[in-house]
């Protein structure tokens, strides 16, 4: 069943996601060739504590840790360890925290030191396939639409839509109705409608869509051993339309980069 937000909920919730959001705005300084993604883990849950909030993974159908790491051919649902990322690397970072009695959870894509071209342009597209999902999630279209402009977008480039993870509905539990796929035909499924809140990630290969399950119950890769991207976006439809709750901004104000992509997405 789709849990509605009230206004006061939803704002609750951009709390939430903000935790997330500045959280991912500090590991950006820190991910680099040399550093594990352990040490990763640490700084995160050190810091979401810090702000009256509670990791929203750790423990989480049992997780081990505050942070799914997922690098290179790792789709999602990745472990921290002691490996040290290494120059040419990527690797998605998907964090959640719980405050005020509501989830934030939304992931990002970090280049580790120069990446190959062709790395870079599946990152691009994978992000930007991301802002084309939000921007159909809007009050009288369905959930289809979010998943065919997602798809759309990305198989023009050959790449691969992962079928058997999906975004999802977020609220005071991490995972709620409706289920977002990151594929599908417009007009079908579920209506949207003012006050839902959802968890939009798209989960794009570089090659096959199709995925491999590893025997530790978590770790997810590419059939292929091709390069995995994700990225993912909190947000609510007020008033008819999309409204990001979480933010990259912090991501940007550590890497440097200048960006107006969000803008669209925010009150005015």
């Amino acid at each position: 069943m789709i849990k509605i937000k009230t206004l006061e909920e939803i704002e609750l919730m951009r709390e939430s996601a903000l935790v997330v959001s500045r959280t991912l705005g500090i590991l950006a300084k820190e991910v680099k060739p040399g550093v594990t993604t352990l040490q990763l883990d640490k700084i995160a849950e050190e810091y979401i504590r810090s702000q009256d909030a509670i990791p929203g993974f750790l423990g989480l159908y049992d997780f081990p840790n505050t942070l799914c790491m997922s690098p290179n051919e790792q789709v999602v649902h990745g472990f921290p360890n002691k490996i040290p990322l290494k120059e040419g690397d990527i690797i998605s970072i998907d964090c959640g925290a719980l405050k005020n009695g509501f989830y934030g959870d939304h992931a990002y894509t970090f280049a580790v030191g120069e990446i190959a071209p062709e790395t870079q342009q599946l990152l691009d597209v994978t992000k930007e396939s991301l802002y084309r999902g939000i921007r159909e999630f809007k009050a009288g279209n369905r959930v289809g639409d979010v998943g065919y402009a997602i798809q759309n977008y990305c198989e023009s480039f050959g790449y691969g839509v992962v079928r058997e993870l999906v975004g999802h509905g977020l609220g005071r539990v991490m995972h709620e109705d409706p289920e977002m796929p990151n594929y599908g035909k417009r007009g079908r499924g579920k209506k949207f409608k003012n006050g839902m809140v959802v968890a939009i990630e798209p989960m794009i290969n570089a090659g096959t869509h199709k995925i491999k399950h590893h025997n530790d119950g978590w770790t997810i890769t590419t059939q292929d051993k091709k390069m995995s991207a994700h990225f993912e976006h909190d947000v609510a439809i007020v008033d008819g339309k999309p409204e990001l709750l979480s933010t990259f901004k912090y991501i940007y104000d550590a890497l440097g980069i200048v960006s107006d992509e969000e803008d669209e997405f925010r009150r005015h």
